[in-house]
């Protein structure tokens, strides 16, 4: 059967183009994580476990405003230009309103932000570093991945993106020297993510004569509507995610943050991965929802093969990667390891299946209900067991949203087909 479908899809022109996206999606996000795995051992042992923790609380707050920028347009409108991507001017007009909006949201969210640092006390102590790790954003507005994954066309710019990423980071060694430099790091990862969004748009517009149309407050606000339900379902896992990370840093202090950073991080690469895989097959599926099975069959395997990877070498990947201080993050890594077959079950049953479908609503229900169960659980958790503590919340809730969206998207396709 694995066989058969496998070659259904090697067979086949749009199963060809599905694999090449895949390809250069793969090679974009192995530079995304390629290059921060190359200086993790260097920061460790300059900075230590501390100011990475102060990193990963940064990282953790602009997690929150990185998503509402988003707004789900990266499902949204890649859905949408994926099925009228032969008009050039459909496609623009998607753009436009996309990249309106998220400036719109970016500067509310600066504002918000700024205010935050300088009323909250916990924000107040570091907010030149989350300031700074705000510049992500910018860069990641004027780089749409999603634009050029809905309509298939990565190859240059994954090049282009892999020469900026590896300038910046070579930054990293020759200028952060002290423990005093750790500022220096979101810095770097921001200038690279702007160059290279730099070399998008002059794709888009200069090479590909795709058009910027002028801001339209209605066409803006509708933009921000439609995809209301999508932005929901996105922002709320923050509840139990990211939320665990200021929770776990406000109760037990940047060490605490350090551990359980050093022990999430290789999960987060191997759920980046099995993104990209989603967001490959996310156009494709819009169009052509019945090579549904590959996707799952795909997509089911290697988490597995992730899962079972990293607790069985969490130790070694610890040990190699980080300093002694670091090695209490080794069950973190084994405990979060379990979750990575049930995010893919997410993407698989709830990006791939119910909002093609169009039920964002039920997913955004779903969603919202393990979340909240997650952000409750997470306080006496946290308080009681520190980064264990977190690590558990974010499995257990993992565990329980990846198994109510697929028992929900096998009844919505048992009754389609009835």
């Amino acid at each position: 059967m694995i066989k058969r479908l496998l070659n259904k899809v090697r067979n086949n022109h749009d199963g060809k183009r599905v694999a090449s996206n895949v390809g250069y999606l793969m090679l974009l996000q192995f530079a995304n994580y390629l290059f921060p795995l190359l200086t993790i051992p260097y920061l460790a042992r300059v900075l230590g476990v501390e100011r990475l923790g102060d990193i990963a609380f940064a990282a953790a707050i602009i997690l929150w405003f990185k998503t509402v920028t988003e707004w789900g347009f990266n499902y949204t409108a890649t859905r949408d230009i994926a099925r009228s991507r032969e008009s050039k001017d459909a496609t623009s007009a998607i753009l436009s309103n996309v990249l309106w909006s998220r400036i719109l949201l970016s500067l509310i969210c600066l504002l918000i932000l700024y205010l935050a640092s300088e009323w909250i006390p916990a924000l107040k102590e570091r907010q030149a570093i989350i300031m700074m790790t705000f510049l992500l954003i910018p860069g990641d507005i004027i780089f749409p991945v999603w634009f050029f994954q809905a309509l298939e066309r990565m190859k240059y710019i994954t090049i282009l993106q892999l020469l900026s990423k590896a300038i910046f980071t070579a930054c990293v060694f020759l200028f952060i020297t002290t423990k005093e430099d750790y500022i220096m790091q979101p810095l770097f990862i921001a200038m690279g993510g702007i160059s290279s969004g730099c070399i998008a748009l002059y794709f888009i517009y200069s090479r590909w004569g795709y058009k910027l149309y002028k801001p339209q407050p209605k066409l803006i606000l509708q933009t921000i509507k439609e995809s209301s339900d999508v932005f929901l379902n996105q922002i709320i896992p923050n509840l139990y995610n990211s939320f665990s990370t200021v929770l776990l840093g406000a109760l037990h202090g940047n060490t605490a943050n350090g551990l359980l950073d050093a022990g999430t991080k290789f999960v987060a690469i191997a759920r980046s991965f099995l993104n990209v895989l989603s967001r490959a097959f996310f156009p494709f599926l819009s169009r052509k929802l019945s090579y549904h099975n590959v996707y799952i069959l795909i997509s089911v395997l290697i988490s597995v093969v992730f899962s079972l990877f990293l607790f069985a070498l969490a130790p070694i990947i610890i040990k190699l990667f980080y300093t002694e201080e670091f090695y209490d993050a080794i069950v973190v890594l084994r405990i979060v390891s379990l979750s990575i077959i049930f995010l893919s079950l997410s993407n698989i049953f709830g990006v791939n299946y119910l909002i093609l479908k169009g039920y964002e609503k039920e997913l955004r229900n779903l969603t919202l209900v393990c979340s909240v169960i997650g952000f409750i659980i997470a306080w006496p958790l946290i308080y009681f067991y520190g980064y264990i503590g977190a690590a558990l919340t974010i499995t257990g809730t993992r565990v329980a949203l990846g198994t109510a969206i697929t028992l929900r998207s096998l009844q919505k396709r048992q009754i389609s087909t009835t």
